[in-house]
């Protein structure tokens, strides 16, 4: 009854072809797409035929969650109580974004598991089906080689997170005991390395919001009316030149997070952002001064548009538009003044004389709006999770302190009031939310068998955290 024996048994399972893959294959193949209204009834079939299932074969009391807003994918809770002095939460999400079926190499199909090398295709096998099933192999395999876990584990799967968790924060509110624990350990996301092991604690914060130049009912022709008419696509382009510089370095007054704090820049030292092949190439002079490449992308804000239109690009014609709309992004971290982020964009806008160009958010059933989180890179949980992966791994675990995404650690930092830990199974190379998502089965085992040692370290009496 010892770690390694769990290992092996988490690795045979994972190397039998009636083991992990099989039961990835039947996870992939639900369409499980949150952002198609149609597929409501698939994401409830994910959590009655496939998860609630398995985890009750584990010895897990399962609950599936209607979510308060109509329309808006479930949430299942799995219990173990072991009456052990720790309790953990974990988390995965099973819905993925749309399957983008026709677009992918080689004719494969997003909804059916496929195998080229080392690669593993299908949609949700990085983000996020392949993770959280790593995780319930895990459990199997200790509980298989010890008989119990040896704390007591809670485990969420939601199916709305591509879909901008929307209304999931409220379901937790509604009954936060049922949520509650000491501590938070989970797996989503690509690692920042592939050669190393990373944890994160946290996340950058987003908001979606929209520019908007309406100035007349319609065009009209630029050669008789140019020059006596505003261009509402001249005048948003100025909008958007206004909000940063031509490196990408934000000007808004209110913007900044301030200064990169000394542990979290201590953290970072050393730590690279290796995609793997394919990957587009860093920028190096984009970005805010006097930061590295990891400081960028997980220590400060990034604005970014995401799409811009004015009159028809796709048939111009001789006429000055009537609107012009883009859709934007403020990436913020924490020590940002994020309640005002549209009032001192409201402001700074004004300022620069371009009153008529109007801020619009998405309605409340479309709204993507997340808070940035990041548990202290000091605190005894981080510590003690980078010391059992750097045991599990045989190599020094990287500490980021949040990620360049933004997901559901709100809720767990603030609703819930515990520290954080994701620990990423997958790469930047994945091609996450793309055609092609793809996972590297080498990778995939060795994720599998650091997140069993952990399971393992986290109920050993000699080895386990302590709140």
């Amino acid at each position: 009854m010892t770690r390694d024996a769990a290992i092996a048994r988490a690795e045979a399972w994972y190397d039998d072809p009636g083991g992990y893959f099989a039961d990835l294959a039947a996870r992939v193949a639900v369409p499980t797409e949150s952002q198609r209204p149609e597929r409501l009834p698939e994401l409830y079939r994910y959590l009655r035929e496939l998860i609630a299932p398995s985890f009750e074969a584990q010895g897990y009391a399962c609950r599936i969650y209607d979510n308060p807003l109509d329309g808006c994918g479930p949430a299942l809770l799995a219990v173990r109580d072991e009456g052990a002095p720790l309790t953990v939460l974990g988390y995965g999400h099973g819905d993925v974004v749309r399957g983008q079926e026709g677009e992918w190499a080689e004719g494969r199909d997003p909804w059916t598991l496929a195998f080229a090398g080392e690669r593993v295709y299908g949609r949700g096998v990085a983000d996020n089906k392949g993770q959280h099933l790593a995780h319930q192999g895990a459990i199997a395999a200790i509980l298989a080689e010890r008989g119990r876990l040896g704390f007591n584990h809670k485990f969420i799967i939601e199916m709305g997170e591509e879909n901008g968790s929307r209304g999931f924060r409220q379901l937790v509110q509604a009954q936060p005991g049922d949520f509650a624990a000491d501590v938070y350990f989970a797996s989503d996301g690509p690692r920042t390395e592939v050669g190393r092991p990373n944890i994160t604690l946290g996340n950058r914060g987003v908001i979606n919001f929209d520019l908007v130049c309406a100035l007349r009912a319609g065009g009209h022709h630029s050669g008789n009316w140019g020059g006596l008419l505003a261009n509402p696509g001249i005048l948003l382009a100025q909008a958007i030149a206004s909000i940063t510089d031509a490196k990408g370095r934000i000007q808004v007054a209110g913007w900044s997070p301030g200064p990169v704090p000394a542990n979290v820049r201590a953290c970072l030292a050393g730590v690279g952002r290796e995609a793997g092949p394919g990957a587009p190439e860093i920028d190096p002079d984009w970005g805010e001064p006097g930061l590295t490449a990891m400081e960028k992308c997980t220590a400060s804000n990034t604005f970014e548009v995401l799409a811009y239109r004015t009159g028809n690009p796709d048939r111009p014609v001789n006429a000055i538009p009537a609107h012009a709309r883009a859709s934007c992004q403020l990436r913020f971290v924490v020590g940002t003044d994020h309640a005002n982020l549209l009032a001192n964009l409201r402001r700074h806008l004004d300022a620069s004389g371009l009153e008529r160009v109007a801020i619009e958010t998405p309605d409340a059933a479309n709204a993507i709006m997340f808070e940035a989180t990041r548990t202290d890179p000091d605190h005894p949980f981080a510590r003690w999770m980078q010391a059992a992966v750097s045991r599990a791994s045989g190599r020094t675990c990287a500490v980021l302190p949040n990620g360049g995404g933004s997901n559901v650690t709100e809720i767990m930092q603030y609703d819930l009031d515990m520290p954080c830990v994701w620990l990423p199974l997958s790469y930047a190379g994945c091609s996450q939310h793309a055609p092609n998502e793809h996972t590297l089965r080498p990778l995939t085992r060795e994720g599998l068998t650091i997140v069993t040692s952990v399971y393992w370290d986290l109920g050993d009496p000699e080895k386990a955290y302590r709140p």
